[in-house]
């Protein structure tokens, strides 16, 4: 509270009596209160209406620290507040070697988000991918191969679900390096 609301209140005054009696605006009064530090006529004006030293108008408070309003931020964003991308990218990356035999290419991520401790929502979204594609990759080539399409039929599908995967992992190292998010991910997850 400003010295001059206390002062002001003590005579039992009201804003627009006090500017009624030194001749100020009540926004003057209004803006003094709320910490304008009043000088020249305006504080002489005061201080002789309201019957007080100048420097009593502006003793200057201990201001209490303004309490700081902390806004809840949701667990998922906490979560996302607290991941080391850098470690997700590797982890997305550790597929790559064993991009061409996908029944094993989720095991090098599971293994570094278990000793890394990484169990981010964005981890097990890209293990639970991999997962995925470990099970739709061998389904897809065994479907080609009892059509029984021919031998550059078969090698044509095993680079395919090669490359796919590759891209898969490349493109959203992409988009974790420009968003901190997966281009491709799934709506459930394995873990």
């Amino acid at each position: 509270m400003s010295e001059l609301k206390k002062i002001r209140e003590l005579k039992n005054l009201t804003q627009e009596e006090l500017a009624q009696k030194t001749g100020l605006s009540v926004r003057t009064i209004q803006r003094v209160e709320s910490g304008m530090r009043p000088k020249g006529y305006t504080l002489k004006t005061l201080a002789k209406n309201l019957d007080v030293a100048e420097e009593d108008l502006w003793i200057p408070e201990i201001v209490a620290e303004p309490e700081i309003e902390v806004e809840e931020i949701p667990v998922a964003k906490q979560e996302e507040q607290s991941v080391n991308f850098a470690l997700i990218k590797i982890i997305n990356l550790s597929s790559l070697p064993l991009a061409w035999f996908p029944i094993a290419n989720f095991i090098p991520p599971l293994l570094i988000m278990i000793f890394m401790k990484e169990k981010s929502r964005i981890t097990k979204q890209i293990i639970s991918l991999q997962i995925l594609l470990a099970v739709i990759a061998p389904v897809i080539f065994m479907i080609v191969v009892l059509l029984k399409l021919g031998s550059p039929f078969v090698m044509v599908t095993m680079v395919s679900l090669v490359l796919a995967n590759m891209y898969i992992i490349l493109r959203n190292a992409f988009e974790i390096d420009k968003k901190n998010s997966l281009y491709y991910k799934l709506n459930f997850s394995f873990l």
